[in-house]
């Protein structure tokens, strides 16, 4: 019931990950109130709700409804439900009903819902063989 804590004068222990964390990234939300000028690299998701005009360089990315993303993106994934403008490059994008697109995109896979609006030009690349 009772146990004997660790001594508070000691330094801190460094954490060990766990199993399930290892070789996991993480996920990134950046709030609606936040805007970013530059480059973002991260090994994770990230979602955003605010402004970014930079690159974007991510595992995955979901630009949420108020989202706005302004300029070049290159990740695995790719949701859009607000608005990209810029360059992307990505193996499987979603442009949801409300997302507003102007780009120029290179992707594997495409998914576009009704409603969604977009600018630009698609090309597709195929997947390499699996061997």
């Amino acid at each position: 019931m009772f146990s004997k804590s660790a001594d508070p004068t000691a330094p801190p222990q460094p954490r060990q990950a766990s199993a399930s964390s290892k070789g996991s990234a993480s996920k990134s939300v950046l709030a609606s109130d936040l805007r970013i000028s530059g480059d973002i690299v991260s090994s994770g998701q990230i979602e955003m709700m605010g402004e970014i005009e930079g690159t974007l360089a991510a595992h995955g990315l979901m630009i949420g409804a108020e989202g706005r993303m302004t300029g070049s993106v290159t990740a695995d994934t790719v949701e859009v439900r607000g608005s990209l403008s810029g360059d992307v490059t990505t193996r499987s994008m979603t442009l949801r009903a409300q997302a507003s697109v102007t780009a120029d995109i290179t992707y594997e896979a495409l998914v576009i819902e009704s409603g969604a609006q977009i600018e630009g030009k698609f090309r597709r690349v195929k997947t390499p063989p699996a061997t």
